[in-house]
């Protein structure tokens, strides 16, 4: 089992910055990606950002590259997500979410066997 705790989520204006945290717990050693989602009232839960945990790969959602950055801290099995240029169409509650084996693609959700409670981004016009 894999625990996670995601921190950091809040209200921000429009053009603000936010950086969440997602602490991984329990068995992450076999940990092959983490990702963020986000779900937005009466939307489905999207994809946003992914890395790989062993190289360090990236992926993102085309509605945030440039403005979103994906990292993580291999120490302290954190994974953040620094957002950057915040628009009104980024609220939405984050869910982070770990990916233990190389089935779908990372922009799948159906792939992420774990996922936080979530933390809610609300930007602000």
């Amino acid at each position: 089992q894999v625990q996670l705790v995601e921190s950091g989520g809040g209200l921000v204006q429009a053009g603000g910055s936010l950086r969440l945290s997602c602490a991984a717990s329990g068995r992450t050693f076999n940990t092959y990606a983490m990702a963020w989602f986000r779900q937005a009232p009466g939307n489905e839960r999207e994809f946003v950002a992914a890395i790989i945990w062993s190289g360090g790969s990236t992926y993102y959602a085309d509605s945030v590259k440039g403005r979103f950055t994906i990292s993580r801290d291999t120490a302290k099995n954190t994974v953040y997500l620094q957002m950057n240029s915040l628009e009104p169409e980024d609220t939405a509650v984050y869910y982070c979410a770990a990916k233990l084996l190389n089935y779908f693609s990372v922009y799948d959700r159906r792939g992420y066997a774990y996922w936080g409670q979530g933390t809610q981004v609300t930007v602000s016009s």
